[in-house]
């Protein structure tokens, strides 16, 4: 009989929250909704984190997924409004409270963003119904040079050869916007593939895409809208870094948002202690692209669900024992990494929404293998030693004698990606890579940005020390910073044009743009002091000899 009435009672405390919600969930719909704040109608069951996979009953008998102890105890834990439904009237009472009082932040925290939204989407139709500035640049005789005849070997693929090679890629044809348009001469003629693969296709020895190639500007739409399937946490570097692969089998590396646009790096960090940040990647695209290097992957700017977009479709079980509910009732995650990666830093969302860069993926390394490089100016990472670059004012004629900076354009690229970095402020760029099939007759590859645009107070001189010990630069690069700093084309409303195509907009701070015009005219400076000690001609090397370049003529170096 005891044994009965233990059963019977079990079964009666298991059985009345749920019929207590379902009066709760009754009487809520009856009242219009009420002040529920939680990501499900009252009237669903309450989304657990076990029940939300489909593979709830394998995982129960793995230790890593919660059993019905454990998850009892998350729900406790949770401060949901229907975690605690056996309580009594008066923490029901004031649990309704801070419920409407969550729901009143929300919606003043949505008036707000939807106020910036509102702001950017103003400035975005401006610019549509104005001249952009953005599409004369890119008319201009100095973006219109003809690249080289492409021989099969200048392309990174062969389209009739090498494209088998990717798994379920070939004919699958989701999210690709752009599949009726004829691709470029050179480029994935494909229309089947998907948009990340005819990326893939369209690289070789001389751009990673070509310059009006439509198939980024559909890449960037996918990287927003595409279905995430997997997420997994990046093995190496210093902070959290997910990789994200989506419905059309395209693969993405997500940075959360770490930092607001109006922070600024602390003093008193050291540059291999920063932060990396999600808008820096994605402002580094646009830079790069205006520059006319094409050297930086696709990046576009997300809101993410955490719930739905990371926790529940994630099978890395060291990702997703770091999740858990703040005293804000928000949905946070740390993971695991050298740095940040902790409760104290965990990445929180509002509720369960944060933002963050997608960088579309190269292709894979078994495919097309890519070599690394150590930067000649890299840091010495340290806290008390420095680098020989920072103590030897002679360290480039060193560098010259040294394959692969001997010959070829490698040094000028080294050059450009200094000037880049100089722009951004990133200090932070130990190695570069190139692919490995073009030898050193190649492009650099610009990754990892995420540590530019930390402070638009400062400009990090140090920076720029590879182009005042070298004092060379490509003519085309030398013509292209003349053109930016002209009124007509100015760097920052370039940018700030460019950037409002992101859906994150606005990716920075007017303080930012305003930096990179500064830095600009650092940069011209230090070109003309290079050319008054060395010569014009022996500083500025003619890479556009044979390119066609319209009437635009080289102006000697000014002083600034």
């Amino acid at each position: 009989m005891v044994f009965l009435v233990a059963c019977t009672m079990h079964i009666m405390i298991d059985l009345l929250p749920k019929l207590e919600k379902r009066a709760a969930g009754s009487s809520s719909s009856a009242g219009g909704g009420g002040g529920c704040s939680c990501a499900h109608t009252p009237g669903e069951e309450p989304r657990s984190w076990a029940k939300q996979r489909p593979r709830a009953a394998a995982a129960a008998a793995e230790p890593g997924w919660p059993n019905k102890h454990s998850l009892r105890l998350l729900q406790d834990f949770s401060n949901e409004p229907n975690s605690n439904l056996t309580s009594h009237s008066l923490e029901k009472v004031t649990e309704r409270a801070e419920s409407e009082k969550r729901v009143r932040q929300l919606q003043l925290g949505s008036e707000e963003r939807g106020l910036m939204r509102d702001t950017a989407s103003g400035q975005k139709q401006r610019a549509v119904q104005g001249s952009s500035r953005l599409k004369a640049l890119y008319e201009h005789p100095l973006y219109k040079p003809d690249l080289p005849h492409l021989s099969e070997d200048d392309s990174l693929f062969n389209l009739n050869s090498d494209v088998r090679f990717y798994p379920k890629a070939a004919g699958h044809n989701e999210g690709n916007v752009e599949e009726e348009e004829d691709s470029p001469a050179g480029e994935a003629t494909g229309e089947s593939y998907p948009n990340w693969l005819r990326f893939h296709i369209g690289i070789n020895r001389y751009e990673l895409y070509s310059r009006h190639n439509p198939v980024i500007g559909a890449l960037l739409k996918d990287l927003v809208s595409q279905k995430i399937t997997s997420v997994a946490m990046k093995s190496g570097g210093t902070q959290l870094k997910l990789i994200m692969s989506f419905q059309n089998y395209g693969q993405a590396l997500f940075k959360p948002m770490k930092q607001t646009r109006e922070q600024e790096t602390p003093p008193d960090f050291f540059y291999f202690s920063d932060f990396e940040r999600h808008n820096a990647e994605i402002a580094a695209f646009h830079l790069d692209r205006i520059l006319d290097f094409r050297r930086v992957p696709p990046v576009a700017g997300r809101l993410v669900n955490m719930t739905q977009e990371i926790r529940d479709v994630t099978r890395d079980k060291k990702l997703w024992r770091t999740f858990f509910v703040s005293p804000a009732n928000n949905i946070c995650f740390y993971g695991e990494c050298s740095y940040y990666c902790s409760t104290e830093h965990a990445l929180c969302g509002k509720p369960d929404q944060i933002e963050g860069s997608l960088a579309a993926f190269l292709p894979d390394l078994a495919l097309a293998k890519r070599k690394t490089w150590r930067n000649p100016w890299r840091r010495s990472y340290h806290k008390r030693k420095k680098a020989e670059w920072e103590v030897d004012q002679d360290y480039c004629d060193e560098v010259k004698q040294t394959p692969p900076y001997d010959r070829g354009t490698r040094l000028l690229d080294i050059m450009d990606m200094t000037i880049f970095d100089f722009l951004m402020g990133n200090m932070d760029r130990h190695h570069y890579e190139t692919f490995e099939k073009f030898g050193n007759e190649t492009f650099i590859i610009h990754l990892d940005n995420g540590r530019g645009f930390g402070k638009h107070s400062h400009d990090e001189m140090s920076i720029l020390v590879p182009l005042t010990q070298c004092c060379r630069v490509k003519r085309s690069t030398y013509l292209r910073l003349q053109l930016l700093a002209k009124e007509d084309f100015k760097l920052s409303s370039l940018m700030e044009e460019s950037l409002l195509q992101d859906q994150l907009a606005p990716i920075l701070i007017r303080p930012h743009l305003e930096a990179m015009d500064r830095r600009l005219r650092l940069v011209l400076k230090v070109l003309a002091d290079c050319a008054e000690k060395e010569g014009f001609l022996s500083v500025v090397e003619n890479d556009l000899e044979g390119q066609q370049q319209g009437n635009y003529h080289v102006q000697g170096p000014k002083r600034y």
